[in-house]
Protein backbone atom coordinates (compact mmCIF):
# COMPACT_ATOMS: atom_id res chain seq x y z
CA UNK A 1 0.00 0.00 0.00
CA UNK A 2 1.20 3.78 -0.85
CA UNK A 3 1.61 5.82 1.63
CA UNK A 4 2.91 8.81 0.50
CA UNK A 5 2.40 12.29 1.93
CA UNK A 6 3.02 16.02 1.47
CA UNK A 7 2.85 18.50 3.85
CA UNK A 8 2.65 22.25 3.61
CA UNK A 9 3.10 24.79 6.41
CA UNK A 10 0.66 27.90 5.91
CA UNK A 11 2.43 31.30 7.87
CA UNK A 12 3.53 34.38 6.89
CA UNK A 13 6.55 34.65 9.27
CA UNK A 14 7.83 31.37 8.04
CA UNK A 15 7.33 32.38 4.59
CA UNK A 16 8.93 35.53 5.17
CA UNK A 17 11.67 33.80 7.06
CA UNK A 18 11.28 35.83 9.84
CA UNK A 19 10.86 32.64 11.77
CA UNK A 20 12.02 29.14 11.06
CA UNK A 21 8.76 26.20 10.24
CA UNK A 22 9.31 23.62 13.34
CA UNK A 23 5.36 21.93 12.66
CA UNK A 24 5.84 21.49 9.59
CA UNK A 25 9.37 19.01 9.72
CA UNK A 26 7.57 18.09 12.94
CA UNK A 27 4.57 16.61 11.42
CA UNK A 28 7.23 15.24 8.62
CA UNK A 29 9.16 13.64 11.59
CA UNK A 30 6.23 11.65 12.66
CA UNK A 31 4.87 10.29 9.64
CA UNK A 32 7.93 9.00 8.56
CA UNK A 33 8.41 6.95 11.56
CA UNK A 34 5.44 5.81 11.06
CA UNK A 35 6.43 4.70 7.77
CA UNK A 36 5.33 7.63 5.46
CA UNK A 37 6.90 8.67 2.36
CA UNK A 38 7.68 12.30 2.08
CA UNK A 39 6.54 13.35 -2.03
CA UNK A 40 6.81 17.25 -1.22
CA UNK A 41 7.50 20.31 1.62
CA UNK A 42 6.02 23.63 1.12
CA UNK A 43 5.90 26.87 3.38
CA UNK A 44 3.79 29.12 1.82
CA UNK A 45 2.21 32.58 3.12
CA UNK A 46 -1.25 33.14 4.30
CA UNK A 47 -2.76 33.93 1.09
CA UNK A 48 -6.12 32.02 0.01
CA UNK A 49 -5.59 31.79 -3.70
CA UNK A 50 -1.99 30.87 -3.66
CA UNK A 51 -2.73 28.31 -0.92
CA UNK A 52 -5.88 26.77 -3.27
CA UNK A 53 -3.83 26.60 -6.11
CA UNK A 54 -1.05 24.24 -4.49
CA UNK A 55 -3.64 22.26 -2.73
CA UNK A 56 -5.23 21.45 -6.20
CA UNK A 57 -1.75 20.63 -7.71
CA UNK A 58 -0.75 17.93 -5.19
CA UNK A 59 -4.61 16.58 -5.56
CA UNK A 60 -5.10 17.13 -8.83
CA UNK A 61 -1.66 16.09 -9.82
CA UNK A 62 -1.55 12.35 -7.73
CA UNK A 63 1.68 13.55 -5.93
CA UNK A 64 0.33 12.30 -2.89
CA UNK A 65 -2.26 10.12 -0.91
CA UNK A 66 -2.10 12.62 1.96
CA UNK A 67 -1.79 16.23 2.18
CA UNK A 68 -0.87 17.36 5.85
CA UNK A 69 -1.32 20.92 6.33
CA UNK A 70 -0.21 22.79 9.65
CA UNK A 71 -0.64 26.16 10.43
CA UNK A 72 -3.63 28.55 9.21
CA UNK A 73 -6.55 27.71 11.49
CA UNK A 74 -6.34 30.09 14.03
CA UNK A 75 -8.33 33.26 14.80
CA UNK A 76 -6.10 35.44 13.06
CA UNK A 77 -7.50 37.49 10.48
CA UNK A 78 -4.85 35.67 8.11
CA UNK A 79 -5.94 32.27 8.99
CA UNK A 80 -7.52 30.85 5.88
CA UNK A 81 -6.56 27.18 6.05
CA UNK A 82 -10.60 25.63 7.14
CA UNK A 83 -11.49 27.71 4.25
CA UNK A 84 -9.52 27.11 1.61
CA UNK A 85 -9.89 23.29 2.36
CA UNK A 86 -13.52 23.43 1.98
CA UNK A 87 -12.99 24.83 -1.16
CA UNK A 88 -10.68 22.57 -2.70
CA UNK A 89 -12.62 19.24 -1.17
CA UNK A 90 -14.71 17.83 -2.51
CA UNK A 91 -16.43 15.93 0.02
CA UNK A 92 -15.49 16.96 3.67
CA UNK A 93 -14.55 14.32 6.45
CA UNK A 94 -15.84 16.08 9.79
CA UNK A 95 -15.14 12.78 12.21
CA UNK A 96 -10.71 13.69 12.31
CA UNK A 97 -10.84 17.52 13.46
CA UNK A 98 -13.77 16.67 15.69
CA UNK A 99 -11.39 13.26 16.95
CA UNK A 100 -8.15 15.78 17.31
CA UNK A 101 -10.10 18.27 18.92
CA UNK A 102 -11.56 16.11 21.29
CA UNK A 103 -7.72 14.19 22.15
CA UNK A 104 -6.46 17.60 22.41
CA UNK A 105 -9.35 18.67 25.02
CA UNK A 106 -8.25 16.24 27.53
CA UNK A 107 -4.99 18.30 27.32
CA UNK A 108 -5.91 22.16 27.05
CA UNK A 109 -9.86 23.56 27.02
CA UNK A 110 -7.69 25.62 24.08
CA UNK A 111 -8.30 22.85 21.82
CA UNK A 112 -11.66 24.05 21.66
CA UNK A 113 -10.36 27.15 18.89
CA UNK A 114 -8.88 25.19 16.92
CA UNK A 115 -11.03 25.65 13.27
CA UNK A 116 -9.11 22.79 11.44
CA UNK A 117 -10.97 20.53 8.67
CA UNK A 118 -10.37 17.81 6.79
CA UNK A 119 -12.01 16.63 3.24
CA UNK A 120 -10.92 14.30 0.38
CA UNK A 121 -10.42 15.94 -3.06
CA UNK A 122 -10.13 12.95 -5.73
CA UNK A 123 -7.69 10.24 -4.33
CA UNK A 124 -6.01 12.42 -1.85
CA UNK A 125 -7.18 13.39 2.33
CA UNK A 126 -6.52 16.88 3.37
CA UNK A 127 -6.33 17.36 6.64
CA UNK A 128 -5.32 20.53 8.60
CA UNK A 129 -2.81 20.76 12.04
CA UNK A 130 -2.59 23.47 14.06
CA UNK A 131 0.94 26.15 13.72
CA UNK A 132 2.39 24.94 16.92
CA UNK A 133 4.43 22.10 17.01
CA UNK A 134 3.53 20.93 20.32
CA UNK A 135 -0.51 21.02 18.88
CA UNK A 136 1.23 19.38 15.16
CA UNK A 137 2.42 16.03 17.79
CA UNK A 138 -0.95 15.89 19.68
CA UNK A 139 -2.98 16.17 16.97
CA UNK A 140 -1.27 14.28 14.03
CA UNK A 141 -0.78 11.22 17.17
CA UNK A 142 -4.66 11.49 18.12
CA UNK A 143 -5.17 10.32 13.99
CA UNK A 144 -1.74 8.66 13.22
CA UNK A 145 -2.94 5.12 13.51
CA UNK A 146 -6.07 5.67 11.47
CA UNK A 147 -4.99 7.06 8.52
CA UNK A 148 -3.74 3.74 6.74
CA UNK A 149 -7.26 2.72 6.70
CA UNK A 150 -8.47 5.56 5.49
CA UNK A 151 -6.09 5.00 2.45
CA UNK A 152 -7.54 1.79 2.30
CA UNK A 153 -10.90 3.18 2.19
CA UNK A 154 -10.13 5.98 -0.12
CA UNK A 155 -8.57 2.86 -2.66
CA UNK A 156 -11.97 1.41 -2.14
CA UNK A 157 -11.26 -0.96 0.36
CA UNK A 158 -13.25 -2.22 2.80
CA UNK A 159 -14.84 -0.13 5.81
Amino acid sequence: MSKRVYVITSSDSCYAGEREDISGPTAIAMLREAGWELTGYAVLPDERQLLAEKLRAVCDGGLAELLITTGGTGFSQRDCMPEVTAEVAERMVPGIPEAMRWYSLQITPRAMLSRAAAGLRGNTLIVNLPGSPKAVRENLGAILDTLPHAMEMLRGGGH
